[in-house]
């Protein structure tokens, strides 16, 4: 028996759901636009909490209402109450191609058992302290191993992997250079 396409869901995804989203945006790309914002207050120290207030998709405004806190590391002169910005950015791109890996499976029909990624990179403090002008302040690489178990084949893995690469927001913008445009008020 057939299941009905639109209640059908695969690693909790709806891919009838899916379908339409994907079909509306097609035939209209404004239906794919969306924009983010987060406000960010220093709480003191090396704390700072985020706000998630909203955002848009197709030009209609959502509501939502998330904070994200942040701190650094007692060693770093934080108080390690929560985790520090390099850590949520980590997060960030890992939580970005967990969606993909999960979507990118449901569409091939591979139901997912267990899908983890690990991350990590290397910073040198010479460069955000400004001892060392050679030493950038950021990342050079980012490694990351992703695991994923279910009822695919490797290749079908190996697939995923690639589509997950060719179409994450965060894996593409960790890959190459955005233009950060900043103004003082």
């Amino acid at each position: 028996m057939l299941e009905n396409p639109r209640t059908s869901k695969i690693n909790g995804i709806d891919l009838g759901a899916l379908r339409e989203i994907r079909a509306a945006i097609e035939q209209n790309a404004d239906h794919g636009r969306v924009q983010f914002a987060v406000k960010t207050e220093w709480k003191g120290q090396t704390r700072s909490e985020s706000v998630v207030e909203s955002y848009t998709i197709g030009g209609d405004q959502v509501e939502r209402h998330f904070t994200i806190a942040a701190d650094e590391p007692l060693e770093l002169l934080g108080t390690n109450a929560a985790p520090n910005p390099q850590e949520l950015l980590m997060s960030a791109v890992n939580a970005c191609m967990m969606v993909g890996y999960i979507a990118q499976a449901a569409m091939r029909g591979i139901k997912l058992e267990a899908c983890r990624i690990e991350t990590q990179g290397e910073l040198d403090l010479r460069g955000f302290l400004g001892v060392d002008d050679s030493v950038p302040a950021g990342y050079r690489r980012i490694d990351y191993r992703v695991f994923i178990e279910g009822d695919g084949t490797r290749e079908q893995y190996e697939e995923i992997h690639a589509a997950v690469r060719a179409t994450s927001p965060n894996f593409f913008n960790m890959a190459q250079p955005i233009e950060m445009c900043g103004t003082l008020a």
